[in-house]
């Protein structure tokens, strides 16, 4: 019997630090262990005991790329729990600053951190030397979405005008429209992006999912809707707990979601495209069909064509939206919260965020719950791998942990939001 191991300190090009631990025996993968180390952040810690209107303010610094996602399921949560409606003008604003965060995360993703795997190449940089117009457009485009967040937000990063009913500050019609020669640009950019990204080559790989999401009737959801399953689940935000539970495994900091009676879900671009293409912006859901996706993705290789059509919707929508912008006569709603439990959910550009607060009778947070859409997808990335490496058994270290990496990179986990990555060991028995 020999043993081989293989141990990688750290996964490049993700957000966070963990670890996986493989044992193959006969070629057939005998244990497999997806291990997130990065120590826990104590977020749903820190909001007790604060005013339910800190809330937005505190749960953005839970990540640095997707701090709309957090702050918007939060406002969401709590005027749930008010029963306060901001209207459509304020909610319009919200979604053009969510357009935002999509398309500068998934640039990120898509041209700095997981187009080298396809090309190539170690990083971004050095696939700038040999396509150095490719990364000129991803950079510009990660920058319109910043520009974007910062508009509507008050700053690229932690944004600090979203506040409980609305925002401090809306903009004038006057300044949005200097957003539009950018997004006219971004519109084209994006669709080329998708058509770049349909022609790379994909492993043939494809899994029988439980994709999970939020759904909207007339708009492809983003920042509200129903929770809905390719199995059937339809349901209120608020039945969340009734359908998904986290449990607590021994080699993760992060708790690992699963439907309750049940197992693995997917949430995430592949999620959201499957259960709602039907309802993207005109010229994404075009690029989509020129890159061959069907109505149903399930090959998590082809989630960066997703990305990418994703980033079409949201460039889409944003140029549509300012055209038709007009100051809202208010830049929020009063809401008051006391004695209430609120749920809210969004979809972050890794997938479905799920918030839940208590708040007592003084406006205090008594107890918060955040579910990342990275600790939901755990067990689905563990699967994949699972799955993924039975075949390929037989491939050198070197190569063996090169495509495990990516398959993790298929999901752009972002660790360290599902802490409040790759230390790679592989043991051989043979």
């Amino acid at each position: 019997m020999a043993e081989r191991e293989i141990a990688v300190d750290y996964l490049a090009r993700v957000e966070g630090e963990g670890a996986m631990y493989l044992r193959f025996e006969n070629d057939q993968v005998a244990d497999l262990k997806f291990k997130i180390f990065e120590p826990p952040r104590f977020f749903e810690a820190f909001l007790r005991g604060r005013r339910f209107e800190e809330a937005p303010d505190i749960t953005a610094r839970i990540c640095g790329i997707c701090p709309v996602a957090y702050q918007t399921s939060a406002v969401n949560a709590l005027e749930a729990a008010a029963g306060a409606d901001i209207g459509d003008d304020l909610r319009r604003i919200r979604r053009l600053l969510y357009c935002g965060e999509w398309i500068e995360s998934h640039t990120l993703h898509v041209y700095m951190l997981h187009a080298p795997d396809f090309l190539g190449y170690p990083d971004a940089i050095a696939m700038a030397t040999d396509y150095p117009d490719v990364v000129r457009d991803g950079l510009r485009l990660k920058k319109i979405g910043n520009r974007l967040v910062e508009f509507f937000g008050g700053r690229e990063i932690h944004p600090i005008n979203v506040k409980v009913g609305g925002f401090y500050r809306v903009p004038t019609r006057a300044e949005a429209q200097s957003l539009v020669d950018d997004l006219e640009w971004a519109v084209d950019a994006a669709v080329r992006t998708v058509d770049l990204v349909a022609g790379f080559d994909f492993p043939d790989f494809e899994r029988d999912y439980e994709f999970v999401a939020l759904r909207h009737p007339a708009e492809y959801a983003i920042d509200r809707g129903r929770i809905v399953s390719s199995e059937g689940v339809d349901i209120e935000v608020a039945e969340w707990p009734d359908f998904f539970v986290e449990e607590h495994v021994e080699w993760s900091n992060a708790l690992h979601a699963r439907r309750i009676g049940g197992g693995a879900y997917h949430v995430g671009p592949l999620a959201r495209y499957s259960l709602n293409s039907a309802q993207l912006r005109p010229q994404a859901r075009a690029a989509a069909q020129r890159a061959g996706l069907g109505e149903v993705c399930r090959n998590p290789f082809r989630s960066i064509v997703v990305r990418a059509v994703e980033i079409a919707h949201a460039c889409e929508e944003a140029l549509a939206t300012i055209a038709d912008y007009e100051t809202p006569a208010t830049p929020s709603v009063p809401v008051r919260v006391a004695s209430a439990v609120g749920h809210g959910a969004s979809e972050a550009p890794r997938g479905l965020l799920y918030h839940r607060y208590e708040v007592d009778a003084a406006g205090l947070i008594s107890d918060a719950h955040i579910v990342p859409p990275t600790s939901q997808n755990q067990l689905s990335i563990e699967e994949d791998l699972r799955e993924y490496a039975t075949p390929r058994a037989s491939l050198d270290d070197e190569r063996l942990k090169w495509e495990l990496e990516q398959a993790i990179r298929n999901y752009d986990p972002c660790i360290s939001c599902a802490t409040h990555f790759l230390d790679l060991t592989v043991e051989r028995d043979t």
